[in-house]
């Protein structure tokens, strides 16, 4: 038998139950949703979490659409789940959790008897430090954005091309290589040993469901690929970037975009324009380097200064 939190599933069984982390102002128990898929036969553990940013909805629909499709009479080792990290936060649609005004996924590995939010994350760390692969799904907040995965644990790691190579059978298409911030579950877990990547599933106000549709394909990659079912994960290239160019506006106005997300861009090649609200062009910013189109802010209006648009860097195939 297999328990997280108050679900137990035996094997070729699914439970889901809570897992508790604390407690509201009122006394009542918090407790994440949690889900526990069995296989039949033994094998390999992966965790999947959702939700550690509580506006971030697409690794939600992904779990959603995900866990009916699996079948634990066909499975070899065992699924955890945690659906929503970030409970508070989630609760009222916010990034931060409210409670402390943490972003969760920078307090990683936790702490047992700190804040809030320390607290959740030594709880879900727990769960990813005893498990062979960790996926935490992520979308870029509100931001329109490619599907990408992220490897965050830093190229001298003893385990990035471990990460590397889960990043490339989820297959997003693209990979965003680059040594993230502190605190993040990509960057802890891989000092555990065990191989973890952050897809970032898109960009959107609610649920895309292009980017669910690809977070479940991925999953399912996985299954296949590590030898929790059987036949083989569709893996091809993906196209990695290891450096991150952000552009703001040198003027307020209304941005007008000259590429589209996922193009080619050369150095000197313009990335958007500012007009007044006349049409008068007030600015045209262009690429510094080459690489490809990642990431935008979504309204038009934008502030002096404010940020506009990414690009990936250092382009290769992997």
């Amino acid at each position: 038998m297999t328990t997280l939190g108050t679900a137990s599933a035996d094997p070729g069984e699914i439970e889901t139950g809570r897992l508790q982390v604390g407690e509201t102002r009122d006394g009542s128990p918090v407790g994440l949703p949690v889900a526990v898929i069995n296989g039949a036969e033994d094998g390999k553990r992966l965790y999947l979490q959702a939700a550690s940013d509580g506006d971030e909805l697409n690794g939600v629909g992904v779990l959603r659409e995900f866990v009916p499709q699996v079948d634990p009479a066909a499975l070899a080792g065992e699924i955890l789940i945690v659906g929503i990290v970030n409970y508070h936060a989630f609760q009222v649609a916010e990034h931060r959790n409210p409670i402390d005004d943490t972003k969760m996924n920078r307090v990683y590995p936790g702490d047992q008897n700190g804040t809030s939010s320390e607290r959740i994350a030594k709880a879900t760390f727990d769960i990813a430090a005893g498990s062979d692969l960790v996926v935490d799904l992520h979308q870029g907040s509100t931001s329109r954005m490619i599907n990408e995965t992220r490897v965050r644990c830093g190229s001298r790691h003893r385990k990035h091309r471990a990460c590397l190579d889960l990043a490339k059978t989820f297959g997003c298409g693209y990979i965003l290589d680059q040594k993230g911030p502190d605190g993040q579950l990509a960057r802890a877990a891989p000092d555990e040993g065990v191989p973890t990547i952050d897809p970032e599933l898109g960009g959107a106000v609610g649920l895309d469901e292009e980017s669910v549709q690809r977070g479940v394909e991925g999953l399912f990659n996985v299954l296949h690929e590590y030898d929790f079912l059987s036949g083989m994960g569709e893996v091809e290239p993906q196209i990695r970037a290891s450096g991150f160019d952000q552009y703001g506006s040198p003027s307020g106005g209304i941005v007008d975009f000259q590429t589209d997300l996922g193009d080619r861009v050369s150095a000197g090649e313009t990335l958007f324009t500012i007009t007044d609200v006349f049409g008068t062009v007030k600015s045209e910013v262009t690429a510094d380097s080459d690489g490809v189109f990642w990431r935008t802010r979504r309204l038009p209006q934008v502030a002096t200064g404010e940020y506009v648009c990414s690009v990936g860097t250092s382009i290769d195939t992997y």
